[in-house]
């Protein structure tokens, strides 16, 4: 199931957009898709990264414990 979302959008943005998406030969809407599940993925990283450096009984590992943990 999909539903339409209407969005407002500089012109330069869209005119970058339509360049891609002629470039690619996909749709507006495939290109804005992926950007976003792109932006939620990230954005989920971000919020597991602060809720760990939030949590006090997570240990913190410096670089060089990780490096010898790894091996290297």
């Amino acid at each position: 199931m999909s539903i339409a979302v209407s969005i407002r959008l500089p012109d330069g943005l869209v005119n970058e957009l339509t360049h891609i998406a002629d470039e690619t030969e996909r749709p507006r809407s495939f290109h804005i898709q992926r950007a976003l599940e792109s932006y939620i993925a990230d954005f989920a990283d971000v919020q597991i990264a602060l809720d760990r450096l939030r949590d006090q009984k997570d240990a913190v590992v410096s670089g060089h414990e990780l490096r010898k943990s790894l091996g290297l």
